[in-house]
């Protein structure tokens, strides 16, 4: 894979990233807990776009139940790493998180999913949202299909080379 750190066109870096996150579902959210060690799980993707939208803005959005060990997380240490993959590229997001009980966002981030962890649906108490404002991406764009991959790392442990299969970027936001 090869290893860039410059950015030949942003749009086209963002373009990149607004496709994975669209395509994935889940992303695995790394907080720090209390005890200085490194806690991620898993929680589903929203609209991206602070109005509602699949445009990246910037900002990523998660329902979470607050009080909860995460919510507590956040609040002693808001660094958090988003990690996402969509099986043709993979983002690594780190941003500051914080906790997000506007109701108005609440009801235009709302979905069946959501209405399934709520036993009370957006009304309930426990909800909020979980707001990453993303400072630094870096992504991975795996550029060729899945088995011309393969061969491409075949040929490369043959070669005694690196195999090319994607190209990395980062992107400071």
């Amino acid at each position: 894979m090869s290893d860039q750190t410059s950015t030949p066109d942003p749009s086209d870096d963002l373009e990149t990233v607004r496709r994975i996150l669209t395509s994935a579902r889940t992303a695995t959210v790394t907080s720090r807990a209390a005890s200085g060690a490194l806690h991620s799980r898993p929680l589903a993707l929203l609209e991206h776009g602070v109005d509602g939208t699949e445009n990246f803005a910037g900002t990523l959005w998660f329902f979470t139940a607050d009080p909860s060990e995460k919510t507590d997380e956040i609040r002693r240490h808001p660094e958090v790493n988003v990690a996402v993959g969509d099986g043709k590229g993979y983002l690594s997001l780190s941003g500051s998180a914080s906790i997000d009980r506007s109701q108005p966002r609440i009801d235009l981030l709302w979905n069946p999913w959501a209405e399934a962890y709520f036993e009370g649906g957006r009304e309930d108490p426990a909800v909020a949202l979980l707001r990453v404002d993303v400072e630094s991406i870096e992504f991975w764009d795996l550029d060729r299909p899945a088995l011309k991959r393969v061969i491409e790392v075949a040929a490369a442990l043959i070669a005694k080379r690196p195999p090319e299969v994607g190209e990395s970027r980062t992107v400071e936001l």
